[in-house]
């Protein structure tokens, strides 16, 4: 079955009292049961739902694994993920990392004994001395945020399967529409479904996606011991918007690329980090690993100072300055002073996260209108 059959109709059962094509919210916090025990497979929704259900069986499917848990957030999924490690446990991830993720390891799981050690997923013999000194879970992010590295997913898996260690990767920006990581050896997919799965910057989530049962009931349990359920409500608007994710997504991968190609020849422009560009580093390998197509996040660098920076991103009339990305309509953010300000500045430096750098979520408006605006923009500084 195709993606775009399988977002429609997976988990989509019509309702069986009166035939509802679309299932409906269950807004409920417990169910009846008719005797002790659990009858009909729910007794509270912190522990499950219907509509988690629902959905978790069209995301399984999509990222070709078995099992699906959704969660409160993307951050509330990595919650359940680190708390299946162990005090004093180690935990390998890319040098290019999430704020987010980077905060959540050296200010909160940091306290209990995790430990994150960073590495350039490219330099192969670091990547094997981290191993033979012993870690405990791998993280790929891939590509990367918000300098749209890429990591070789298969190469790094068969690796971290020679010392017996479970890889991860964030699948949020390529999406299950242009990139599969299960289908090359990773063991979890972990999504924030605010992204390009719920589309339209109207909901929060999370979810981690595994063929790995013991993994999948480890990820459940913490859903219900740490209270990381989302609301049924949330996840129903999910449902709905992962109906039309590979639609948007071929609108986002078509006008992002228009973008980056546009850009690249601008004389204010330093550098355009796209992977689909043949002059990316790593075009070779999103060419071969990314077969769905090649995001719809565009990384630019301008030749500007960071007033002038910060003054052209406030200037934009269809590119709104925000975080987060992913929805259908555009946006645009300064990393360094927003998605990326938990970083020290000293580490984003090393990292090549610039003061100049500027991260374009591309939309699914039409690419003319999103291109003369920003070549609108930038013509007051030429």
């Amino acid at each position: 079955m195709h993606s775009h059959t399988q977002a429609i109709h997976i988990g989509q059962t019509p309702e069986a009292t009166f035939g509802a094509v679309v299932p409906p919210i269950y807004m409920t916090s417990t169910y009846a049961q008719d005797h002790p025990g659990i009858d009909k497979g729910y007794d509270y929704t912190r522990a499950g739902n219907p509509n988690f259900t629902n959905l978790e069986s069209t995301l399984a499917a999509l990222e070709h694994g078995q099992h699906a848990t959704v969660f409160s957030s993307g951050l509330g999924a990595g919650t359940a993920l680190f708390s299946t490690l162990k005090p004093g446990a180690r935990v390998l991830a890319s040098d290019d990392l999430y704020g987010g993720t980077y905060r959540m390891f050296t200010r909160s799981f940091g306290q209990f004994g995790i430990q994150l050690l960073q590495v350039d997923w490219h330099d192969r013999k670091a990547v094997e001395q981290h191993l033979q000194r012993g870690i405990d879970l791998i993280i790929i992010e891939t590509p990367t945020n918000p300098l749209l590295r890429l990591s070789d997913i298969q190469s790094i898996t068969q690796l971290a399967r020679q010392h017996g260690v479970t890889t991860v990767v964030d699948n949020t920006f390529a999406s299950p529409i242009n990139q599969h990581p299960l289908t090359l050896g990773a063991d979890v997919v972990w999504h924030s479904l605010t992204k390009y799965i719920g589309g339209h910057s109207d909901i929060i989530g999370g979810a981690l996606i595994t063929n790995d049962q013991i993994l999948n009931d480890q990820f459940f349990f913490a859903r219900l011991s740490l209270g990381l359920n989302p609301s049924p409500f949330d996840v129903w608007l999910t449902q709905r918007s992962l109906k039309t994710l590979p639609l948007r997504i071929a609108q986002h991968n078509a006008n992002a690329l228009h973008i980056a190609q546009t850009l690249q020849s601008h004389p204010l422009v330093r550098a355009v980090h796209y992977p689909g560009l043949p002059s990316h580093p790593h075009h070779q390998l999103a060419q071969r690993q990314m077969t769905g197509g090649f995001g719809g996040m565009v990384s630019i660098e301008f030749d500007l100072t960071l007033d002038q920076m910060k003054s052209l991103i406030s200037s934009f009339t269809y590119f709104r300055l925000a975080e987060s990305l992913g929805g259908v309509e555009s946006l645009v953010n300064h990393p360094a002073s927003m998605t990326h300000a938990s970083i020290p500045a000293d580490i984003r430096a090393q990292q090549g996260l610039t003061d100049g750098l500027v991260r374009f979520s591309v939309g699914i408006e039409h690419p003319d209108d999103l291109t003369a605006d920003i070549l609108t923009a930038l013509a007051a500084y030429e």
